[in-house]
């Protein structure tokens, strides 16, 4: 694409260039664009395509590409948070006092469910966790990839399609999906320190890092990488309030805020020639997480099933913590080739697994008369994926067409298996241990299925103007029946300035063996009417168990998508560009988790049969089908400076609003009992509970040795909904700003930095909805509760 010369400008005083960034108020620095040249566009991507000469600027979706560089413009160490920071259609906040979703946190893609994102590495399916999230945090119900798993330093570029891509990639992919490239070669390494820590004089953080490579042989390279993390947790609790007659009326008894938290991470990529045009590649990774997680606050007075928790281990009272030690592991290992014929071929293994190991301490169990136990071995959950695939591409040359026609076929299959055990009989006696129940041997077992699926994809040049392509997919599982996704995309050129694209898709996720068999009894505290707020034992039970079918539960059936988007690419001149995308997903059979049931005694009753004693329960349904509309703005500006000073700004805006097309038939015995299986606020949390619009502005100014960046992000309003519309709390939008610089000595890069500067705090949740004081801020707060965090951080490159 033909392009004018980057504009060039006079000698400017380096205090304009800090009012114009002040001014710009930090434009976001991500992904379009970026290189000496002024834009990433003739940037190759892999990601949504079979073709190999696949650019940003011609891609038929639209598409991010961050590299490394943009990876590390933040003071934040977790790939998620980054992530959150650079795509103004991303969301991730951070629940706490949300039991095991406060360890494993999820983020979402076009406010849809974290589940509804698949996650790539190197092109290959990464694994889910085995956390479900059944706290009433964002993305509840859902159990998806964990992005921190992954270490910043590892990562060469991240390529996020946003789009739906499910007649390409399977299950999950409807809101997108975020392809993960790690960095290759042999040449080159890098070691990384970092520190910092939040103005309240909490949560100081320290990272270490390195990545390196090394020759294998003559014909290969491996590539390392280590990373060690620490987290202390942050507080920002009130006063409780609660009940003037307890012993600590009045302080601070809670912990709300970011767990603490110990994470190692290892990688470990390489390739080697086996011969001409054939290739032995892997990759492995390994991580494990020690998080601290606080529950809530067990006041001297509260009871539980009739249990009085005043005792001589705690007579003020006492906070129960969720220790919990998180493994991932991902094994990939292939062979890639090219034939004489100039078919393109690849045939690779694929594992992946969560274990979810969890311990409750500073607890008791009350029921076990004379018991001195404070810690106790709550279970632990396992999910895993085994993966088989083969893919196959050529170019065709086709008389009537300017350019060769691309043709890719491939075949895969896989098998998942998701385990609870139990945990220790004293975790789960009676009442159990206070602050998670552990998991009882009726709650263990495993259970398996496996899939398989064929695919092909055709891309072609149909005109010299006018690209398209037709993917096809379908996909036969154990546990439910076929699924066939097919997608048509296409763009014309009207000029060299202007570009139209647009695509149709359907698409569909498979119900999580998560959401098919998580099943738990644990105490939680509930709203019952007319008594407020009391701790229950609340059941969470798999849709296949007999108490589950006993409240109407049927087998779960697959999330199924038509998405449509048609957007714009404007680039008038070489140094700058913009895309307008405008997008629809209808999702039909979306899967939620229930509402809390408060049972009636009769109800209570036929569960006390199966020896099932609870007094409220939830499960999965296919619940709504709903309908996502929005727009996507990137628009990239860089200017040439005089001494090759460069300025680059970036504006990213996204604006979606979710709305519900048709819920589904309350189930009838739940009607008889004057319940209701999806309530009001389970379906306002999957529509209202994240900002519907977040505006990124930043810049990114280098100047010899010296670098400075800046960006200011609005996070729109978002709503805490309540089954109660009087107790709903729509929160204000807020402007977040960041600012850090840099100092280039020799192979050495200095950086320091504040994030939020300003220290923004959301608005403090109303009296109604804060649990006495003691929870003030929100848990689908988009940008956290912190506030602002100072940091620093060393880099030495070879």
């Amino acid at each position: 694409m033909s392009r004018s010369k980057p504009t060039s400008i006079k000698k400017t005083s380096l205090t304009v260039l800090a009012a114009t960034i002040a001014a710009t108020a930090g434009w976001q620095a991500c992904a379009q664009a970026q290189e000496a040249d002024g834009s990433q566009g003739n940037t190759v991507i892999v990601t949504g395509t079979r073709s190999v000469t696949r650019t940003v600027s011609d891609s038929e979706a639209p598409i991010d590409v961050l590299t490394s560089k943009d990876l590390q413009s933040t003071g934040s160490s977790e790939l998620a948070t980054v992530l959150s920071r650079l795509l103004p259609s991303l969301n991730f906040p951070r629940p706490a006092v949300a039991d095991n979703s406060s360890a494993i946190r999820t983020a979402q893609l076009r406010g849809l469910s974290p589940d509804q994102t698949l996650v790539l590495v190197n092109g290959k399916r990464w694994h889910t966790t085995a956390v479900v999230n059944v706290s009433g945090a964002a993305g509840r119900g859902s159990a998806p990839a964990d992005l921190n798993t992954i270490p910043l330093s590892e990562i060469d570029r991240i390529e996020v399609l946003r789009d739906g891509a499910a007649a390409q990639y399977g299950s999950d992919a409807i809101a997108g999906v975020i392809n993960i490239i790690l960095k290759k070669g042999a040449a080159g390494g890098e070691i990384q320190a970092g520190a910092g820590q939040y103005g309240k004089g909490d949560g100081a953080q320290g990272n270490v890092s390195a990545n390196f490579g090394t020759q294998l042989g003559d014909r290969g390279w491996l590539r390392f990488t280590v990373e060690q993390r620490n987290q202390n947790e942050t507080n920002r609790s009130g006063a409780d309030l609660r009940n003037k007659a307890e012993p600590l009326y009045g302080q601070v008894t809670q912990l709300q805020g970011d767990p603490k938290l110990k994470q190692t991470s290892l990688g470990l990529n390489g390739a080697l020639q086996l011969a001409d045009g054939v290739e032995l590649y892997g990759f492995a990774n390994g991580s494990r997480r020690d998080s601290d997680v606080a529950a809530t606050w067990r006041t001297a007075y509260t009871t539980t099933t009739g249990t009085t928790l005043r005792s001589s281990l705690y007579p003020q009272g006492f906070l129960p913590i969720e220790q919990s030690t998180s493994d991932d592991v991902a094994l990939v290992a292939g062979v890639r080739g090219k034939t004489a014929s100039g078919w393109r071929w690849d045939a690779s293994a694929n594992y992946g697994s969560n274990t979810f190991d969890l311990d409750i301490a500073n607890s008791a169990n009350f029921s076990i008369v004379g018991s001195t136990q404070t810690r106790f071995h709550a279970g632990k959950l396992k999910n895993s994926q085994t993966l088989l695939n083969f893919d196959a591409a050529r170019e065709f040359d086709v008389a009537w067409l300017p350019a060769p026609l691309t043709f890719a076929v491939g075949a895969e299959a896989k098998r998942e298996k998701y385990e609870i055990s139990a945990g220790e009989p004293a975790s789960y006696s009676g009442s159990g241990a206070q602050g998670f129940s552990g998991f009882q041997p009726s709650n263990a077992g495993s259970t398996d299925r496996h899939s398989t699926a064929i695919y092909a994809n055709v891309e072609a040049e149909l005109s010299k103007q006018l690209s398209a392509s037709f993917a096809l997919r379908t996909e036969n599982y154990s546990d439910f029946s076929s699924v066939t996704s097919g997608k048509l995309s296409g763009r014309y050129e009207v000029s060299k300035e202007l570009a139209f694209r647009a695509a149709a898709s359907t698409g569909f996720r498979a119900p999580s063996l998560a959401q098919q068999n998580y099943t738990i009894t644990t105490t939680n505290i509930l709203t019952l009417p007319n008594v407020g707020q009391q701790l229950v034992d609340t059941g969470t039970f798999g849709v296949n168990t007999a108490a589950a079918k006993a409240l109407g539960a049927k087998p779960l059936e697959a999330e199924k998508s038509h998405n449509y988007s048609v957007g714009a690419v404007i680039q008038p001149v070489r140094n700058f560009s913009t895309s307008v995308d405008l997008y629809q997903i209808n999702i039909d059979n979306r899967i939620l988790y229930s509402g809390n049931l408060i049972l009636p005694s009769a109800l209570q009753n036929t569960l006390a049969s199966q020896g099932v004693l609870v007094g409220a329960a939830r499960y999965f349904a296919n619940a709504m089908d709903t309908r996502t509309r929005g727009v996507d703005i990137v628009s990239t500006y860089q200017i040439n400076l005089s001494n090759a000073d460069k300025l680059a700004l970036t504006l990213g805006y996204n604006h979606n609003d979710t709305s519900v097309s048709s819920i589904a038939a309350n189930p009838a015995i739940l009607t008889q009992n004057k319940l209701t299986l999806i309530d009001r606020q389970t379906i306002n949390r999957a529509t209202e509970a994240s900002p519907k619009d977040k505006v990124s502005l930043g810049a990114d100014y280098n100047a010899s040795v010296w670098g400075l960046h800046g960006q200011a992000t609005r996070y729109g309003k978002f709503t805490s909904p309540q089954n109660d519309p009087s107790t709903d709390q729509t929160f204000s939008a807020n402007w977040v700003l960041d600012l850090s610089g840099s100092y280039h000595l020799r192979k050495w890069t200095l950086t320091a930095g504040v994030d939020n500067l300003t220290d923004k705090y959301p608005d403090q949740v109303i009296a109604a909805n804060n649990l006495g004081g003691t929870l003030p801020y929100s848990t689908f707060s988009p940008y956290g509760f912190n506030g602002r965090y100072y940091y620093a951080k060393a880099a030495y490159t070879w």
